[in-house]
């Protein structure tokens, strides 16, 4: 049977979904209790910058489609395998098992406040939730996309509308007198990008699914953008809806100031009602970062970054392997409690700094492309040659900067991010070496990197493996690569 494509709703969904979580709500009150309304220009320029990384990953994706390994293979192809193993596992598979484990907590932690009667601690509701998703996802790429799409726009469209009503002074609760800017000094705006851009962080987990999405050359770039500029919108009202109903010293103490902006907007009902977002904002990360993150290391498994075992798939299609690891991680985080943890939020913008870090690099693949191949066919080229990605490199060096206020914070952060960098290192070293036996740093062939993406190409050229994965011996035209000069396919 022919399996279903995902449709640009799903895009934008899995987009939206990932970025939105429940600690981007608490950041959001946080970056306007700080500076108030002038926060709205400091996301504007985070949005700004991820857009910048969005359009070149479009290109490298246009360069080199149909890659589930996504940034793995691009970086393999510009600097090797070296850099494509500390990048992808440092700045995806880790951070994203943290923050997922972060977002499954705070699932648990509301419930069990709300359900304070019912004698169940926060650490089962998480891994209750945890559970359930990865039976999703196993169910497929449509059992993925029906959950997304359910829980995605419920979450868009109740965040827009709770912000339209405080906006425009709606609500049933009583609007408050106060100055809508504490601060526009350019300091204070600037001070705070690396908290506004965790608010538009991880919309290249779009890519991962692109080979399962209808005419992705088109749609995928689409997708990237439209979700950040929902995401961009959706964040202003509600910071102009927080100058409006919330005090700024409450909205800054609080732990939850989402909800404190549904309390005071609309009373119990809002209570309820931002309660209920703050839950589809978990259920959504937590369910692309599962699916997204099994495609990661099937992709890089394939390239032999990973064991060979993370390409074994079900009957419905799913990585399992890396779905089951992710999951059983998070798992174990919430049932030691270390997902409780007061230093979690830290750990979260440690691994942000990594992701960002990542962003670089992958600004750095466009131009290394760019200057090796100029006359490749791309059906998405940005305009202006180099200008776009070395802004972007620019603009992440000057987010990872500003990663927090404090220069004591930062000189903590940036300690765990060596500290981390060395421990990948030494797994990169020694698996390269002993393993792969490939050269550190010599990029591979392009041609060779999407090769390696067909199945016929793991039949050729490990034909035990293939046996053991099931993987049947006719060759998929669209996976093989096209040639670098004409931009052709084989025929079939």
């Amino acid at each position: 049977m022919e399996q279903k494509k995902l449709g640009l709703p799903s895009i934008i969904a899995t987009g939206v979904g990932l970025i939105v979580a429940t600690s981007c709500l608490l950041s959001i009150g946080q970056g306007s209790a700080a500076i108030g309304t002038p926060f709205i220009i400091t996301m504007a320029i985070a949005c700004a910058f991820n857009i910048l990384t969005a359009l070149s990953i479009c290109e490298l994706n246009a360069l080199m489609p149909n890659l589930t390994g996504g940034m793995a293979q691009y970086t393999l192809a510009c600097l090797g395998p070296f850099v494509s193993i500390v990048i992808t596992v440092g700045g995806y598979l880790t951070c994203q098992t943290i923050m997922g484990s972060s977002e499954a907590a705070m699932f648990g932690n509301t419930l069990s406040s709300v359900f304070s009667d019912i004698p169940i601690s926060g650490s089962v509701y998480s891994i209750a939730l945890i559970v359930i998703l990865t039976i999703l996802n196993l169910f497929g790429v449509d059992m993925f996309a029906k959950v997304q799409n359910i829980v995605a726009y419920g979450l868009i469209g109740s965040l827009i509308f709770l912000g339209l009503m405080g906006t425009f002074k709606l609500g049933t609760g009583q609007v408050v007198e106060q100055e809508a800017v504490i601060s526009s000094a350019p300091g204070d705006v600037f001070s705070l990008l690396g908290l506004a851009f965790f608010l538009f962080i991880g919309v290249e987990f779009i890519i991962p699914i692109s080979t399962q999405v209808k005419n992705p050359r088109k749609k995928v770039p689409i997708g990237m953008v439209i979700s950040l500029v929902i995401i961009l919108v959706m964040q202003i009202f509600m910071t102009i809806g927080f100058s409006h109903y919330t005090p700024w010293d409450e909205l800054g103490a609080s732990t939850v100031p989402h909800i404190l902006y549904g309390t005071l907007l609309c009373g119990k009902v809002g209570t309820i009602w931002m309660t209920v977002v703050s839950l589809l904002a978990v259920i959504s990360t937590l369910n692309t970062a599962l699916f997204s993150i099994s495609q990661i290391c099937s992709g890089m498994a394939k390239i032999k970054l990973l064991p060979d075992v993370f390409q074994r798939r079900n009957k419905r299609g799913t990585a399992y392997v890396g779905l089951l690891l992710v999951a059983a991680a998070m798992v174990l985080i919430n049932a030691t409690g270390l997902s409780t943890s007061s230093q979690l939020t830290f750990l979260i913008l440690t691994g942000c700094t990594f992701w960002i870090f990542s962003y670089i690099i992958l600004h750095l693949d466009v131009l290394i492309l760019r200057r090796r191949l100029p006359k490749a066919p791309r059906t998405f080229k940005l305009p202006l040659g180099p200008v776009i990605p070395i802004i972007g490199i620019i603009g992440n060096g000057f987010m990872i900067y500003n990663i927090d206020p404090s220069w004591d914070v930062k000189k903590r952060i940036y300690l765990i991010f060596v500290v981390v960098l060395a421990i990948l290192c030494v797994y990169a070293f020694f698996w390269i070496k002993y393993v792969m036996k490939r050269p550190m740093f010599k990029a591979y062939q392009i041609k060779e990197v999407m090769a390696m993406e067909s199945d016929l190409y793991q039949i050729n050229h490990y034909p035990k493996l293939a046996k053991r994965l099931h993987m049947q011996a006719v060759p998929d035209v669209e996976a093989l690569p096209a040639d670098t000069n004409t931009g052709t396919r084989p025929e079939s």
